[in-house]
């Protein structure tokens, strides 16, 4: 089976290409560029790299979220419309739970990190074990420090991965101690193998495919603020 996998929920634009078990090329790139622009140039040079067509392709997996919301939708459409396309299913998964499966092999619990600004993060909580990822606490958006003291209270040693782990690392460490490791500049992003290793849950209709935002958009939030408000002057 011969699948292209896309991840475009954080800045690194991740995209790789699998036959069977063998990964045969993986293309990552980190620079604040819009995505939109790059994603199909890049998806067209590694197909073309490997010697393969987008008829060839089986399936695609792609990373829903969360993340940017551009970012995911991006990269949601984009697999939609080849799926749709190619009349071939997807797999989404979430982008957390492949950089988590990005760490080293190790066994334990693993914490990846999303920007998600205002000194909030995405993040969810997930087992390694046997080189398979368990989710143990669902992907969401909350404030590092409430975060971490919720870490703490599991009782065992966590292993924190992605570029936000690297910038709040010293808050990480200050609330959790000896109980925090950290991965550093080893597992900063996304790799496209880690993602095509997920690729073999549940196959999806693209129609079913929707981003994951783990929060509403800020446009969302305010007008239900907003009502909100209207409410409780109105009573």
């Amino acid at each position: 089976m011969k699948i292209l996998a896309i991840d475009t929920s954080t800045y690194t634009l991740s995209i790789g290409l699998s036959d069977g078990d063998v990964v045969l090329a993986e293309q990552v790139t980190n620079v604040k560029k819009n995505h939109s622009t790059r994603v199909m140039p890049a998806i067209e040079a590694l197909m073309s790299e490997v010697g393969m067509k987008p008829r060839d392709l089986n399936k695609i997996v792609v990373a829903n979220g969360p993340g940017s919301y551009t970012g995911v939708r991006i990269g949601v459409t984009i697999a939609k419309t080849l799926a749709w396309t190619l009349n071939i299913p997807i797999t989404a998964v979430s982008g957390l739970a492949s950089l988590a499966a990005s760490a080293p092999l190790i066994e334990g619990l693993v914490c990846p990190m999303f920007d998600a600004r205002r000194e909030q993060v995405f993040t969810g909580l997930y087992r390694l074990s046997n080189g398979l990822v368990e989710s143990v606490k669902e992907d969401q958006n909350v404030p590092v420090v409430d975060w971490c003291q919720e870490l703490l209270r599991m009782g065992e040693p966590v292993l924190f991965v992605g570029q936000e782990s690297i910038i709040y690392e010293q808050v990480i460490a200050e609330v959790m101690g000896n109980a925090a490791a950290f991965a550093g500049k080893s597992v900063p992003y996304t790799r496209p193998a880690a993602l095509l290793s997920l690729a073999s849950g549940m196959e999806q209709d693209p129609s079913q495919v929707v981003p994951n935002y783990a929060r509403l958009a800020e446009a969302e939030a305010n007008w239900l603020k907003a009502n909100e408000k209207k409410e409780k002057s109105d009573e």
